[in-house]
């Protein structure tokens, strides 16, 4: 038995992309060391076509999309499907269901199995850019059933982003989880020296925000209950690893309040974002739209406990790991609860927790979605943090 050329598209994509790059690059590692074809095709400023630890990277010129900091997408449409033509896809998975839905009829007149994988959720992305909550699930629901006809299978991360396609009737809905690196993200990476110049030492609390600044990650709410710790007379510092639109004004109000917090700016190496994430003592997980939360899992794969927004799918994810909240408030509320427990205890718990979500279980549940299996099973390579492609 060969392998199956499994051509990968995904939009929305920047420099300072997290979860979706991570998701893509750690799949594409899993499809090849499954003995497959992964091919990624992605929007760039130009045209590039390289071989990576996650297989070939093309990149297609695509435009930016204005104030979203930095991401593009695919939008000459011609150009795709002549490069769709050009692979011949065994299988199909696309990472976009508004401007690459399209590529779901073009599978379906090539008869190519087809996957559409649900990042995120679409009604709670519309609701947090403050359009009525009627209005939103109705949109959601006519994109949904639009989506579910065009593909073979909607993939869905969490029954929380499932919902949304039972809600309409879809029968093609699977699950399949995403992971986390538990090697290189691990307990064993807290490093006090940085804590203590981080919150300047002594008894300091550091919550760190993993998160791009854009509306719909409500990064404001991280400052919220910074605010609401302080008053509190919690010694709270809070470490910003991120960047997006929203940046200039946090860091306006930062200065305006006399908060203290330190912008790290995106994060290039997943090296050093899990020392952060280790070294923190609670993470902050505030956008009420995520349909898994990769970087929640990277804390607690690192030993970390997690506050996460009770309107998201994180929660399920955290069981006794962490917490949740709504509002500053809470978030605050949330950061005591957890920090009233024992280090030891909590970073244990947070841990085990991790261990149940490794990387291999989420290929072959991918895999087993595109009707895929592993040709051959070696050990993925290490991927490296600066490639070709996402990451």
């Amino acid at each position: 038995m060969t392998g199956l050329r499994i051509v990968r598209l995904a939009n929305f994509v920047a420099p300072s992309s997290g979860g979706l790059r991570t998701a893509l690059r750690e799949l594409g590692a899993g499809y090849l060391a499954a003995g497959h074809d992964p091919v990624l095709v992605v929007p760039g400023e130009t045209v590039s076509d390289v071989r990576t630890a996650q297989g070939r990277v093309i990149t297609l010129p695509g435009p930016r999309v204005p104030g979203t900091g930095g991401y593009r997408v695919l939008t000459d449409r011609r150009r795709l499907a002549r490069l769709l033509e050009s692979l011949a896809p065994d299988r199909l998975e696309v990472s976009d269901r508004t401007t690459l839905r399209w590529t779901g009829e073009w599978a379906r007149r090539h008869r190519v199995p087809a996957v559409m994988v649900s990042h995120e959720s679409v009604d709670g992305v519309m609701a947090t850019w403050g359009l009525p909550g009627g209005w939103c699930r109705r949109a959601a629901d006519g994109l949904n059933r639009r989506t579910a006809y065009a593909f073979t299978r909607i993939v869905c991360t969490t029954a929380w982003a499932a919902r949304e396609f039972h809600r309409v009737g879809a029968r093609n809905v699977v699950r399949a989880p995403l992971g986390v690196d538990l090697r290189r993200c691990h307990p064993g990476l807290r490093d006090p020296r940085l804590h203590a110049r981080l919150t300047g030492g002594g008894d300091q609390v550091l919550l760190a925000l993993c998160s791009r600044l854009s509306p719909e990650k409500r990064p404001g709410l991280a400052l919220d209950a910074l605010a609401e710790l302080r008053r509190r007379g919690v010694p709270a510092t809070l470490v910003v690893a991120g960047d997006g639109p929203l940046r200039g004004r946090l860091r306006e109000r930062a200065a305006a309040t006399r908060l203290p917090v330190v912008f790290r700016g995106h994060v290039g190496d997943p090296a050093d974002l899990a020392v952060l994430q280790a070294t923190a003592d609670i993470v902050l997980a505030p956008g009420p739209a995520e349909t898994f939360g990769l970087a929640a899992m990277e804390a607690l794969a690192c030993g970390t406990p997690v506050v996460a927004n009770a309107r998201s799918a994180v929660p399920a994810l955290l069981g006794p790991a962490g917490t949740t909240a709504h509002h500053g408030t809470a978030f605050a509320d949330g950061v005591q609860r957890l920090l009233a427990r024992p280090a030891d205890a909590r970073r244990a718990m947070a841990r085990a927790r991790a261990e149940e979500f490794p990387w291999s279980a989420a290929v072959d549940a991918f895999l087993a979605a595109l009707d895929a299996p592993a040709v051959v099973r070696r050990a993925p390579q290490p991927v490296p943090a600066v490639e070709g492609g996402p990451r």
